[in-house]
């Protein structure tokens, strides 16, 4: 008696991928990859992006970069909040976020209605006991608040400002240089 044995098959199908798995696991990886591809540009243009360091000469004057944008900014601080001022030779005085304004305490003031770029705008003029570039300051400033920058500790640094320094312009540099 002759018996055919035949081996056990395997369940191969139990073992393979199924199609719909596979494109599920290639889109996920897809995903992942251009998610991390996204996030390493973001931060990479977040530091490309951001404003050189004003910085102070030997003679008291005070350098700034042009951005790659094309616009002059600066960090400093009013009444001690950190900002980063855009220089705008066009505008009449500094101004803040509505935010900056409420965390450095420049409350109360004279309601106002700002004409600018971008149209009307409603806000306040507050005096600020300190408006600080590197190592220049104003004190007692009138400084508008109801400013719309992309973030909130940004500002503008107007002719209000300005007027108490020397400035000049030479290329992709501005000095900022104190009045004797």
């Amino acid at each position: 008696m002759r018996l055919n044995a035949t081996p056990p098959q395997k369940n191969t199908a139990s073992q393979e991928p199924s199609t719909q798995s596979v494109a599920r696991r290639s889109t996920m990886m897809f995903l992942l990859f251009w998610l991390v591809v996204m996030g390493v540009m973001y931060l990479a243009m977040q530091h490309f992006l951001k404003p050189a360091q004003a910085r102070v000469q030997a003679d008291g004057s005070v350098r700034i970069e042009r951005g790659m944008d094309g616009h002059f900014r600066a960090r400093g601080s009013v009444n001690g909040q950190p900002v980063t001022f855009m220089v705008d030779t066009g505008a009449t005085s500094v101004s803040v976020t509505d935010a900056l304004a409420s965390k450095a305490g420049l409350e109360g003031g004279e309601k106002a209605r700002f004409r600018t770029a971008n149209g009307e705008r409603d806000g306040r003029i507050v005096v600020a006991s300190e408006v600080r570039v590197a190592s220049l300051v104003v004190r007692d400033l009138h400084v508008g608040t109801g400013y719309t920058g992309d973030d909130s500790d940004d500002a503008l640094l107007g002719q209000n400002f300005l007027r108490y320094f020397d400035v000049q312009m030479s290329g992709d540099e501005m000095l900022l240089r104190p009045r004797k």
